[in-house]
């Protein structure tokens, strides 16, 4: 064993994180986000004790939807990575082929891909657990809606990140869904995050789905409330994501960077 070539190794991978700060926030995201998820879970369950039925319900239930949101975000950033693994994308963006024509094809990837996803662990969940997503009813046509265009907002942030500071965002394409994750009220309530949280979450559509969720299967009530909420703030961010898409791809090809992703 030569420590010299192993110090190298170690040295050039080192230094790519000195340079790169997607690469060093990729050092501290996950512990960071998995405290705070279960921190909250753990602060739920102490507030609830045993006077909540239903806590299984909620935990499947909000691990089904979530899926779906994060199937959604994955189906348009991962597509759009292997355009860029495979050195495609040029060829896509000096074709006939329009911006618009691009997001509409990956978005509808996105569609079969979250639909087969959702149908191996509804399926699973109702084998396994004997627990049925539709419970929630008809309710579940928008909820599934809206999480869906969540997670293209997401997708669309995420490639054009990507798109214009080149693959060492790449990390992004895994983490970024979950970045909201915390303040997504998924397996507890919004009420149980600290003020400054409980802000955000009331600012994003997924913590009006969750919480919409937990109200039908608790009370047998639906929020429309909840719904209109979770719509127009879908609405408003899609579109800014759809702007920031247009503009990074029109910085990258003046800068003539298209070529390579970005990276100057």
């Amino acid at each position: 064993m030569n420590v010299l070539r192993i110090s190298g190794v170690a040295s050039r991978h080192f230094y790519l994180y000195k340079r790169s700060i997607p690469l060093l926030m990729e050092i501290f995201f996950w512990p960071v986000m998995d405290l705070l998820l279960w921190g909250f879970i753990t602060l739920y369950l102490k507030e609830v004790g045993r006077d909540l039925p239903n806590l299984v319900l909620f935990f499947l239930g909000g691990l089904i939807l979530w899926d779906i949101l994060y199937r959604s975000q994955q189906g348009i950033s991962v597509t759009f990575l292997q355009e860029i693994w495979s050195k495609n994308l040029l060829n896509l963006f000096v074709s006939p082929l329009r911006p618009g024509e691009f997001l509409l094809g990956l978005m509808s990837l996105s569609v079969f891909k979250l639909l087969a996803a959702a149908t191996v662990t509804t399926s699973l969940a109702w084998l396994l657990y004997s627990f049925n997503i539709f419970l929630l009813g008809i309710a579940l046509v928008p909820f599934v809606i809206n999480l869906a265009v969540m997670g293209w907002t997401i997708g669309i942030v995420t490639i054009s990140v990507v798109l214009r500071y080149g693959q060492e965002a790449e990390v992004m394409a895994w983490g970024l869904a979950f970045l909201v994750q915390p303040v997504s009220a998924v397996f507890y309530p919004v009420s149980i995050l600290p003020p400054g949280l409980k802000q955000i979450a009331l600012s994003i559509p997924s913590s009006y789905i969750f919480e919409g969720m937990r109200s039908i299967l608790a009370t047998g009530t639906f929020s429309w409330p909840s719904l209109l909420w979770a719509t127009g703030l879908n609405a408003f961010y899609l579109g800014l994501a759809i702007l920031l898409f247009y503009r990074n791809l029109n910085i990258v090809k003046v800068k003539g960077l298209l070529m390579r992703g970005g990276t100057e």
